[in-house]
């Protein structure tokens, strides 16, 4: 290929161009990109142009670069999970969740007491400051070795209800479930998603590429009364995973007869 000759930024054209021909496939997802020197070789440009431009596309999110290995292109975007959020109800009473029992635990579960921000107080329909029992995990899909960040908020209002809860406030969400249902709660639970970009010590656990979002999961169980129990978050890099709802259709308020 000939040189570079459109006007702008040098580094900028050169970036353009490998752009291009990502777009294009020439360069296909999940291949390995020319070396440096080949990118100089193709574009008559210098090194430092090539990092530059390298630099650019990597911050846009079209190229990974792998120390030690070079700069890929990145996939085409199809998540390689397929996160099934429905929580069923068994006749014994136990609650089971599609993914909950498929995730490898990749460190020790942290328990520890904590207090609602503005972000979980809104969640959890409670002032700032309210004392919560906290446990964070961080789990791993042995499928697709995909990484997670979980964490459940129990309020010390709920927990001091149910004693196990104070005693193991790392208990498993769906015994959690369990424990809720016998103390006489009706269970229910509202789910939002949003994407964002990750803090520094949530690329860093769950291992993401450069420039990529992450999904956050917020769940609500809600009890008698559609009293907010407790919060359930989940972080997950969205380059690898997907949410699947199944929705069913409320029933509509019986209208009262007129007299």
């Amino acid at each position: 290929m000939s040189e570079i000759q459109r006007p702008g930024a040098l580094y900028q054209q050169v970036a353009a161009a490998i752009r291009e021909a990502i777009l294009t496939g020439e360069f296909a997802p999940g291949s390995l990109l020319p070396s440096e020197a080949q990118l100089m070789g193709r574009y008559g440009v210098s090194r430092p142009t090539v990092r530059n431009a390298i630099a650019a596309l990597r911050a846009e999110g079209l190229i990974d670069v792998r120390h030690g290995k070079g700069s890929f292109v990145r996939s085409d975007g199809q998540p390689a999970l397929t996160l099934e959020r429905r929580i069923t109800r068994t006749p014994d009473g136990t609650f089971t969740m599609p993914n909950g029992d498929l995730w490898n635990v990749a460190e020790q579960p942290s328990t520890y007491r904590t207090r609602t921000t503005k972000a979980t107080g809104r969640l959890l329909h409670l002032d700032e400051e309210e004392a919560l029992f906290g446990c964070d995990r961080l789990l791993a899909d042995p499928g697709t070795g995909a990484r997670a960040m979980h964490r459940t908020l129990i309020p010390f209002e709920v927990a001091e209800t149910v004693p196990q809860l104070v005693e193991e406030p790392g208990t498993h969400p769906a015994a959690i479930y369990r424990l809720l249902a016998q103390d006489g709660h009706t269970l229910s639970w509202t789910e939002t998603v949003r994407a964002r970009m990750p803090l520094p010590d949530e690329r860093t656990a769950l291992q993401l590429p450069d420039a990529t979002p992450i999904l956050h999961l917020s769940r609500i169980t809600h009890g008698t009364d559609d009293r907010a129990l407790i919060l359930e978050e989940l972080r997950i890099g969205a380059d690898r995973a997907e949410a699947a709802y199944r929705i069913a259709a409320d029933k509509q308020p019986a209208r009262r007869a007129r007299t």
